[in-house]
């Protein structure tokens, strides 16, 4: 059986992404963000990034369209991330995905942005062909997943109560005068700092709140935590050690993401742990990951940081899985769900 021929578009957030693959290869990764345009908000500004999506999408297409030397004709199914996101910036994604699928006469497929995350691995380390787990850390999402079936079996094991991880890192940056977006510049001041010189706390880690939300995360306190550090710094007249305030935070981030992931993994007897978000490429989450899954008899598989952030790429990996599998498309009145449950692998 020849493997389908898919193209892939993302447009969820702040990356216009389109991506063709075929099967488990990679043949176009084309991706423009709009994250310059955010920084001076400090966030992202939806309306900002549905204008960005509107202006990068034809050139994006074309873009893929050259690297890959695929034209539209050729592809076997055109897929689009349909949620879950911002309403605004996934309705460009999936208008341009109806136009092309209608004008060519193309099977549609709206997919789940955050099995996309763990459908990219396929293109680095080959089919995932047994359960595994999934750890997703991006700036809006932070979940434990179990993947019986990438086309049809997902679950969600723990998520964030409050704020995602990437949001975390945000704000405290902001805290600490980094610029947007916060986990590289973070990252980078926390090498020169002491993860041991505060003491931070680990959310929904002890007592109660392990009990009841044994998997979840919480990183609300943390952040206001660091917030009153700052705060009592400043009042004493002291320097804030922005190196060792980072390197405290950045190590209760991943002490709890790690810790927590690698538990559920063992209850759940996962041995293979996919991780994915763009956290994914934070140095001391991937360094910790490792240690602490190899321990366990776990292994990890990371893609490469530029298919861990938003990308078409893994859209059109989830798309190659199911025309793979044979999975029914959707239809073309497909709606935008920015709640769009991870159960659901493809809208009908």
């Amino acid at each position: 059986m020849t493997e389908p021929l898919v193209l892939g578009i993302e447009s969820s957030c702040d990356e216009t992404g389109v991506g063709i693959v075929r099967g488990t290869e990679l043949l176009a990764h084309a991706v423009a963000s709009s994250v310059d345009e955010h920084v001076r908000f400090g966030g992202v500004v939806p309306e900002v990034a549905s204008r960005a999506h509107l202006e990068a999408m034809v050139p994006t297409l074309e873009q893929a369209y050259a690297e890959s030397g695929v034209r539209i004709q050729d592809v076997d199914a055109i897929a689009v991330t349909c949620g879950p996101g911002l309403t605004g910036a996934l309705l460009v994604g999936v208008a341009a995905a109806k136009a092309l699928a209608l004008a060519h006469d193309k099977p549609l497929y709206g997919l789940n942005h955050l099995v996309s995350h763990v459908a990219v691995d396929q293109l680095e380390h080959g089919r995932l062909d047994r359960r595994v787990g999934a750890l997703l850390v991006s700036g809006g999402h932070t979940e434990i997943l179990l993947v019986d079936d990438l086309a049809d079996g997902v679950q969600m094991l723990g998520s964030t109560i409050d704020d995602a991880a990437g949001e975390a890192f945000d704000k405290v940056a902001r805290l600490l005068g980094l610029p947007y977006p916060g986990g590289p510049h973070i990252d980078r001041a926390a090498q020169d700092g002491d993860g041991r010189a505060i003491a931070f706390p680990r959310g929904l880690t002890k007592g109660r709140d392990l009990e009841k939300h044994r998997y979840d995360f919480s990183f609300s306190g943390l952040k206001s935590a660091v917030a009153r550090h700052v705060q009592r710094e400043q009042a004493a007249g002291r320097s804030i050690d922005v190196a060792d305030v980072a390197a405290s935070f950045q190590d209760a981030v991943v002490d709890v993401l790690t810790s927590k992931t690698v538990k559920a993994c063992r209850a759940e007897g996962i041995d293979t742990l996919v991780v994915g978000g763009g956290v994914a490429a934070n140095g001391r989450l991937r360094a910790l990951i490792e240690e602490r899954a190899s321990a366990a008899g776990i292994e990890v598989r990371v893609p490469r940081p530029g298919l861990c952030t938003d990308n078409g790429a893994m859209v059109a990996a989830l798309g190659a899985e199911v025309v793979r599998r044979g999975v029914a498309p959707s239809s073309l009145d497909l709606p935008v769900d920015s709640s769009m449950p991870v159960t659901q692998v493809v809208a009908a």
